[in-house]
């Protein structure tokens, strides 16, 4: 388990203001919109598309929204000038840093990143720098409050999952992209609680940092994750329980 993925986790256990809900909403529309450029406006034909739905409905977008963001992605405007980037680079302590963006201005993305990643101690670098040390993989996170978390990933393996990690109060469960509706779905089916399903970058090896490096790449991690365009933040940074919960309380 990876110390940015608990601290997301953190995150989405405390809940977003409605400030933190319209960017996330933001981000969500323009990845229908890439979706539906890709793949059409069929959910039933688009594996894409139907992921990212699935995704903004546990994130509580109305359906209004979701329809729109695919009608825009379906047309002639906005959608058409909306390019996916890949930006790579290195945090506090020497950490690997990816960041999935989707933007119609690639400067100004360059822009904001690079101020952010100077900012806290970090620096972009070139690409393929860093992506060797992640797998892209399959990700579904149960909520384990009140359950065993050890039958939970019993039940994730048996449902065909590759392999899971546990955490407080939560299961991540990781498969094949191409198997990550089959396994939702077997999970579905023995009633378990799933609080978000998407296509993940895996560290493969993750590193331990000390105090005043793990306050630092929280903070980059937090304000990269805030610009409209980055759509996913991946670290193979390893921050302790004590460090995360020093940095929740500000």
């Amino acid at each position: 388990m990876s110390g940015h993925s608990k601290w997301s986790q953190i995150k989405r256990q405390k809940g977003v203001t409605d400030a933190k809900r319209g960017n996330i909403f933001t981000k969500l529309t323009r990845e229908i919109m890439v979706a539906v450029r890709q793949g059409g406006p069929s959910p039933e034909g688009n594996f894409r598309l139907r992921l990212v739905i699935q995704k903004a409905r546990e994130n509580n977008m109305p359906s209004d929204n979701i329809k729109r963001a695919i009608d825009k992605g379906s047309g002639p405007g906005e959608g058409a000038s909306l390019a996916e980037v890949l930006l790579e680079g290195y945090g506090p302590g020497g950490v690997a840093v990816i960041l999935d963006a989707t933007t119609d201005n690639r400067n100004r993305l360059l822009q904001e990143v690079r101020t952010a990643f100077t900012h806290h101690g970090g620096n972009l670098s070139e690409s393929g720098s860093v992506n060797w040390l992640f797998d892209v993989r399959g990700t579904i996170t149960i909520d384990s409050t009140g359950k065993k978390a050890d039958d939970l990933a019993l039940y994730a393996i048996d449902a065909g999952a590759d392999d899971v990690s546990v955490g407080d109060g939560y299961v991540e469960v990781y498969m094949t992209p191409q198997n990550i509706e089959s396994v939702r779905k077997n999970l579905e089916g023995r009633g378990l609680s799933i609080t978000s399903t998407e296509i993940s970058r895996v560290a493969k090896t993750n590193v331990d940092l000390d105090e005043k490096h793990a306050l630092q790449m929280l903070k980059l991690l937090d304000s990269v994750e805030e610009l409209d365009d980055v759509q996913r933040v991946s670290s193979n940074a390893n921050f302790s329980d004590a460090v995360l919960a020093k940095y929740a309380q500000g």
